[in-house]
């Protein structure tokens, strides 16, 4: 019979695998920024922010399997559905940025800011899905300090990769986004 950590684990794994394809697809979108002339910014918070999201994973198995968490019930049914609305909500915004979205910061100077689909509603559409991701995905199998503690570091690293994007990407995105809320739709828009 197959246990609900087995079960978590599995979908730990799916993730990763699927964090794999996307590394794909943003190599291969930075490539195709880089050959219309994109420039990068912000790498020295990269190789932190990668050895994060990977660490974050592997804490959540080591919570649940360490420290024994058992399945919490409704709020892991719960967290699970945020998990896959996260995960539907990220999709929708790499699609809408198609060949632009990549997990670097590679902007094409002068091309025109990306206001469809979910940049519609908020500015960073794409951080919302892992900032609800980073709170759900432990909470799936109640690994509650593994919640606590990414979410935090997410925090903190999101200031400094927000920062960097919006300084990049200039003026003409700021305008376009002028008034437009960050995370929440109906927010305060602006910094």
């Amino acid at each position: 019979m197959v246990t609900s950590v087995q079960l978590y684990l599995g979908l730990l794994l799916a993730v990763a695998l699927e964090r794999g394809v996307e590394l794909v697809l943003s190599a291969r979108n930075a490539g195709l920024a880089r050959a219309r002339g994109g420039v990068e910014t912000g790498q020295g918070h990269y190789p932190v922010m990668a050895l994060f999201h990977g660490a974050f994973l592997v804490a959540c198995a080591l919570e649940v399997v360490l420290l024994h968490r058992p399945f919490p019930g409704a709020v892991g049914w719960v967290a699970l559905a945020v998990v896959l609305a996260s995960q539907t909500l990220r999709y929708w915004a790499i699609a809408t940025l198609g060949w632009r979205w990549n997990t670097r910061i590679v902007v094409v100077p002068g091309a025109a800011p990306v206001t469809g689909g979910p940049y519609r509603f908020v500015r960073h559409p794409n951080y919302v899905a892992v900032i609800a991701e980073m709170l759900a995905l432990p909470l799936v199998h109640g690994a509650w300090l593994t919640a606590l503690v990414f979410s935090l570091g997410n925090a903190w690293l999101l200031r400094v990769r927000i920062r960097a994007e919006e300084r990049a990407l200039g003026q003409p995105w700021e305008q376009a986004f002028a008034g437009r809320p960050r995370f929440v739709p109906g927010g305060h828009g602006g910094h």
